[in-house]
Order: C-alpha cells, then structure tokens, then sequence
C-alpha cells in the first residue's frame, strides 16, 4: 500500500497523459509479437507439411501451396510495419508523457518557497527534473508494454496448444505467466537495493563533478581539492559498485529465463509427442506447437530489463510525488475599473527557520496606473515583501490580492541560447516584429542589428557576450513584452553606471504608462520615479510618503545619489 501510494500521484498523470497513444503502442508491441510467433510456427508448419506432401504424387499435386506462402509474406511484412510502428508511437508517447510530466513538475514547483530551495539545492532540483523524469520511462518501456506483450505471447501458445489438447494449452499458458513474472518480480525484489544505491551514486557523481569543475578556484584556495576529488572517486567506487551487482542479476535472470524456456520446449516436446503417439496430431501439428513453444518465453526475457530498473523507477517516483501533485487552482483577483491593482491586509510572515517575522502587519494598497517606491534599510522587509506579493513566500496571516504581474529582480537571467529565444521566454508568441519593437522601446535594437546574427545571435552562458547593460536592456525588452497591469522592480539598474541607469529608467518611465508600478529600491534614481514613498523598518510600514509634500522631497533626498 505504501509503494503505490508513493507512486500513485506519479503513474496516474504517466498514465493520462496520452491514454490512447499508450495504449496503442502496446496494441503493437503485443501484435509484433504475436506476428513472430505466427511467422515462426506457420513457417515450421509449412516446411514440414510441404516435405511429407512431396513423399506422395498425389498429395503433392494437391497440397496447396500459396495460402501458407501468402500468409507467411503477409506476417513477415506485417512483422516489420508493426515493429516500426511500435517503435514510433510507445517513443513518441513516451516522450510526449515525460514533457507533460515535467511541465506537471514545473507546476508543483511553482508554489511559495520553491524558488529558494532552487537556488539552495539546484543540483539535486536539477537531478529530479532530468534523471529522475527519464526514469520513468521504465514503467512503460520497459515493464507495462513487455508485461502486455508477453501477456499476448502466453495467450497465443495457450490457444495454439489448446486447440491441440486442452489441457496442454492451459498448462503451458499458466506455466509461462507463473515462470515468465515470477522471475521478473524475483529480479525486481533483489535488484531494487542495488538499482537505488546506483541511482544515488549517479546523483553523487554529477554533482561532485560539477563542483570540482565549476568551483576549482575555491576548492584549491581552501585546500580542499584532493578531499573533493577522493570524495568524486569515492562516488564513482560506488557507482561501479551497484552496476557490477545489477550486470550480476542480469546474468542470473537471463539464465533463469534460459533454463525456464529449455523446460517449456521439453515439457511440449514430451506431449506432443504423446499425442503424436496416439495419432491426435501429424507432424506438421508437431513442428507448429515447438516454434510456438520455442518463441513463446522470448517476450519474458524482455522484461528483465524493466526488473532491473523498476528500483531506479521506483525511487524516482517517491522523489517526484511530493511535487507532482498539482497545486490547488486559485481564482485570480478580481477588480472593477475603480478598484485597485495591488491590495495587502495584515501580512505576516517570517523566513524558514526564523521566528523574527520579516513582515509584521504590512498593509497596502496600490492603484491603477500608480507607482510606489519601497525604501529603507537592508534587511527592512523590501525584497521580502515583493516575494509576497508574487507568491514566492506564502504569509503565515493576512490576506494578498494581485492583478497579473511581473517581476524584474536584481539579476538578469540569461540563457545559452539565442537572443529571440531569450526574449521569448516572455511571450513564446511573439513575432520577430513584436520583439524588434520591444528591443527599440529599450535601446537595443541598433546593438542587435549590428551583431552578425541579428536575433539569431547566440549567447553564451548566463548572457555571456552581451555587457552589463546590454544585458539590462535585454530584460527590460523582456518586461515589455510581458502585458501584464502591474510590474514589480527589485532595484532594477543597480550595478549599472550613471548615464545607462538614467536611459533605463526613462525608458522604463516611457513605457509603463498605465501600469502599477512596485519599486524596492536604496536609490535615489529609482525612487524618482514613484508617486508616493513607502517608507519601511524592521519589517514594518513606518511611512506613507506622497509627491509634492516636503516629507516627501526629504525622504528622497535622503537616499543614495548616482
């Protein structure tokens, strides 16, 4: 009970996804299968009832030759279209599934605190998302469809026996499911522990490696890079470990199914030969129910792959659950014309671990085409508060109504990738004109028509290529393609000099009309923006300044200048 209720919020949206495309390319692993086996005994049939019709003139003359012949051509050619219709639909689905499953992660991910256990533990996070996603390719790859097409295979050698002998064809049907899954479930039981430590060893060795390549400098300044390189060996020592003990069951579960398919073919030898015996078969009948028996235990063996993995599978799945459960759908605020863009009621909340609250009791209200700066010391509660607001944080009491929006925080997130494609992550619908306008608005355009790819310029990692205030226009291009009423600023041109600041900001100014603005920020340029001044300590509102009073000329120029 407890492994499917670990695996059930896994295998049901595996399973939903796309019923019917999984379903049928288990209709065709199962008929290619049964189209081998047909192929196998028909042919084994038809040699032998072909070399007795030629002992005699008059059966030869009347032995027919082209229905077997036309059936044989048939399965063969029917074998090799459903093998390769098989291979296309089970992968296409597969993969189809695992996207859908990692959009289904994404979503589970997607809920207060997930953003900051991502830059806590973005390896492991990272892991969950690659390996342990392609590890559930397992359930049906490797065990749900050779399940279903040896299911068929044991079916088939029933019926074909069965229509020799009765009981013969239910024994040999009984037989090859008890021989055939049991060895498989055997597998799975022993090979389980050791497919689990390789599945952490693995997880171990990806993330030493990339810390003793990415972090060298620091780990030798420390005099800490031989430790972390015997701590790389040690990763890999186990590694090897667990694979020579799942190649180690391999060969046993493929002698098992050796031994087990050697049983089959004497135990049907012996009672066809019994019947040939007592005349209820010939000797085409014969040949037809050994191939049969022969091919019939092949469709087993195949499971012996998903034995070994279905430990990988199965811990993949406990991993995964916890945030493969979809969060609950929550309306999204609703407001009237005269209503307002932002509205916080009696916010409290701490950090994790923390009992000193970072918010205490923030109330705000922000209307349409407003623009508020939040000012105060470091550690006042300003960056925590704009995480409330776009539901990074969830606040312990209080209430938070937001219209659609959009936050630009302190870094620029950039991908190894194109200029268009960085710029789409805002709008994957946008046209090159729509972005093209986008990059004019910010000042970009002339830069990027400069550049020898145009739009298909590739960045390097983290934007690599572009400089620091490329790179800031790029985001702001990035903001204006976003069209949403209310945007969030987390210190939008810190880190950028004087003269690209101001051209951000007026840029930004331009194009916000209409829009709620939400600016935290220790700088005076950025706060020259806002309407009014919300002045905050200690997690606390202490001051509610607006434009054109002296409280508020004194606050702002008591802020950093450029």
């Amino acid at each position: 009970m407890k492994l499917w209720r670990d695996l059930r919020s896994v295998l049901v949206p595996f399973v939903t996804a796309q019923p019917k495309q999984l379903v049928l390319g288990a209709a065709l692993a199962a008929l290619t299968v049964l189209m081998g086996m047909a192929l196998l005994g028909l042919s084994g049939w038809f040699i032998t009832a072909t070399a007795l019709a030629g002992l005699n003139a008059a059966t030869a003359i009347r032995f027919d030759v082209f229905m077997p012949s036309a059936g044989i051509r048939l399965l063969a050619l029917g074998r090799t279209a459903s093998r390769y219709g098989e291979r296309l639909v089970t992968h296409d689905a597969t993969f189809g599934v695992l996207a859908a499953l990692r959009e289904r992660l994404f979503r589970g991910w997607a809920q207060p605190g997930a953003a900051r256990q991502l830059l806590a533990r973005p390896s492991r996070l990272l892991f969950r998302l690659t390996a342990d996603i392609d590890a559930l390719e397992a359930f049906y790859l490797r065990m749900l469809v050779p399940a279903g097409a040896a299911l068929a295979a044991a079916m088939l050698a029933g019926v074909v026996l069965g229509a020799m002998s009765a009981w013969m064809g239910i024994v040999l049907a009984l037989w090859l499911l008890a021989a055939g899954w049991g060895i498989a479930i055997v597998t799975a039981a022993r090979a389980r522990p050791a497919a689990v430590r390789r599945a952490q060893a693995m997880e171990a060795l990806r993330a030493r490696a990339v810390d003793l390549v990415a972090g060298q400098t620091e780990l030798v300044m420390a005099g800490r890079i031989d430790a972390q390189r015997e701590s790389l060996a040690a990763a890999d020592r186990h590694l090897a470990q667990a694979d020579m003990r799942l190649n180690q069951l391999e060969s046993s579960a493929g002698a098992a199914y050796g031994i087990a398919g050697t049983l089959t073919l004497v135990g049907v030898l012996l009672a066809v030969g019994a019947l040939a015996g007592e005349g209820a078969i010939g000797a085409p009948g014969a040949a037809l129910a050994l191939l049969v028996a022969l091919t019939a235990m092949e469709p087993f063996a195949a499971l012996r792959r998903g034995a070994l993995e279905a430990g990988r599978a199965w811990l993949a799945g406990r991993r995964l659950a916890p945030r493969m459960a979809m969060p609950d759908a929550k309306a999204p605020a609703q407001f009237g014309e005269d209503e307002t863009a932002l509205r916080l009621h009696d916010v409290h909340t701490a950090h994790n671990g923390s009992r000193v609250l970072a918010l205490d009791g923030v109330s705000l209200t922000v209307a349409r085409g407003e623009r508020i700066a939040l000012i105060g010391p470091s550690g006042a509660g300003k960056s925590t508060l704009l995480s409330v607001i776009t539901g990074d944080i969830a606040p312990q009491t209080g209430a938070v109504h937001v219209q659609a929006h959009c936050l630009l925080t302190q870094r620029t997130e950039l991908f190894q990738d194109s200029l268009r494609d960085n710029l789409r992550l805002a709008d994957p619908a946008a046209n090159d004109a729509r972005l093209l306008a986008a990059l004019w608005a910010t000042g970009l355009a002339q830069d990027v028509r400069a550049m020898h790819g145009g739009l298909d310029t590739r960045l390097g990692e983290g934007g690599l290529g572009l400089s620091g205030g490329q790179s800031r226009r790029l985001a702001l291009a990035r903001l204006l393609l976003r069209d949403v009423p209310v945007w969030l600023l987390d210190e939008p041109t810190e880190a950028l000099d004087t003269a690209t600041a101001h051209d951000v900001l007026q840029r930004l100014h331009a194009q916000a009309k209409g829009r709620a603005l939400v600016i935290a920020t220790h700088l005076r340029r950025e706060a020259a923006l806002a309407d009014r001044l919300i002045c905050m300590q200690q997690g606390r509102i202490t001051a509610d300044l607006v434009r054109g009073t002296p409280a508020f000329d004194a606050a702002l120029s008591a802020l950093r200048p450029d």
